[in-house]
């Protein structure tokens, strides 16, 4: 398969050929994986925002959760929406871009251009598909680690994300607690409940179940799995939200009728949003990349390595750390939010917490929650100080 037919059959061109910068790592500079992979070659998609000042100590990494991608504060080349936290992201915001050189990338096993199960595989010629080892989240923060670094950065001033951008969050630290100024890991945990990993199943099989999925080898049949990858969207999209933000926005209201159908058509408004939800996501996101997102997160457990001591993990950190939750997550509810903020006290790090009262669910760090920024505008401008930065 010749790329270009390749490309097509994602239905999205900025997997292989990304519109965006791109960083490239030849066979000499492999990424090791947790798999006991190298990994090479290797390319990153990446926005920039900003300017690096003359000493290199203002950058920020923005790290992007499940679905979304390395356009936070600008237009999407898929789907053409606004970048997805623009109202936190620019010139005057509480990510001022006036004042911070902000980096955001594809993390590694995505497909919106970093290497992931939709790239070509240089030895076939073809997707790698289930080839690709599986991706954890300390390996998509050892990629991001070695972009910085071909950005001449050594030392990030500030490291924000929010869910699987919040154990990105966590992980840099961990992992390069010498590297990371401030911190802020947002409606997030230090490892996904069993509660959490039953979801994600539920939709990696709607995913496998899918007749179009063909063992992960869609892109050589010239299918894809839709069916399944709408799905699982739509299971996973009841995560985010709560139900009083269900019940205020749908209740039990009927969709474009008076009476019940007595069929199996949507009936309901929640019915046809949430299938809305998962025919517009199976346009824009590869189903192998959703397999391999979700398994990063299943996988992710900071306090693995130290003998399940979160407190361990921690130890000696010099970072500044805020940690954000939301009242009505019950995707990352506040007790595992504060279960971090404990190690952290334990282990005698600076550290924050807020708590902001929303219905919104766990997606209310996407929304404008006046609250939650003026949070992240508080610790940013605090710890700038704290820096030396000055406006």
């Amino acid at each position: 398969m010749d790329r270009t037919s390749a490309t097509t059959s994602s239905g999205n061109r900025e997997a292989i050929e990304p519109s965006s910068p791109v960083a490239y790592f030849g066979d000499d500079e492999p990424l090791h994986l947790d798999a006991g992979i190298d990994l090479s070659p290797l390319q990153i998609a990446y926005n920039t925002y900003g300017e690096l000042n003359a000493d290199r100590s203002n950058a920020i990494l923005i790290c992007h959760a499940l679905t979304m991608d390395h356009f936070p504060a600008s237009r999407s080349p898929v789907t053409g929406k606004p970048g997805w936290w623009l109202p936190l992201i620019g010139p005057g915001k509480p990510v001022d871009t006036d004042r911070y050189f902000v980096i955001c990338s594809n993390v590694i096993g995505g497909c919106m251009g970093s290497t992931g199960p939709a790239s070509i595989d240089p030895a076939t010629g073809e997707p790698y598909g289930l080839t690709l080892p599986v991706i954890t989240i300390r390996d998509m923060v050892r990629a991001q680690k070695m972009l910085v670094e071909r950005l001449g950065i050594d030392t990030l001033f500030a490291v924000i994300g929010g869910s699987m951008g919040g154990m990105q969050v966590l992980q840099w630290t961990v992992s390069y607690p010498d590297k990371v100024f401030a911190a802020l890991p947002i409606a997030t945990g230090a490892r996904h409940s069993a509660q959490n990993i039953a979801f994600h199943e539920i939709g990696r099989q709607a995913v496998i179940a899918d007749p179009d999925w063909e063992s992960g080898r869609y892109f050589a049949h010239g299918k894809r799995p839709v069916k399944g990858l709408a799905v699982a969207r739509m299971t996973a999209h009841v995560t985010y939200l709560s139900e009083m933000a269900l019940h205020r926005k749908f209740g039990r209201n009927l969709q474009d009728r008076d009476v019940l159908g007595f069929g199996f058509d949507a009936d309901f408004q929640i019915e046809s949003y949430l299938r809305h939800q998962g025919m517009t996501f199976v346009d824009r996101f590869d189903a192998n990349s959703y397999l391999y997102l979700t398994r990063a997160m299943d996988y992710f457990d900071i306090a693995g390595d130290f003998d399940g001591s979160l407190a361990k993990a921690f130890q000696g950190s010099q970072t500044r750390f805020c940690l954000i939750s939301f009242s009505s997550d019950w995707l990352f509810p506040t007790e595992e939010n504060r279960a971090v903020v404990h190690a952290l006290n334990a282990a005698a790090a600076s550290v924050s917490f807020v708590e902001i009262d929303t219905d919104r669910g766990h997606d209310a760090f996407l929304l404008d929650e006046p609250e939650f920024f003026a949070a992240i505008d508080g610790f940013v401008s605090s710890a700038a100080r704290a820096r030396g930065l000055s406006r």
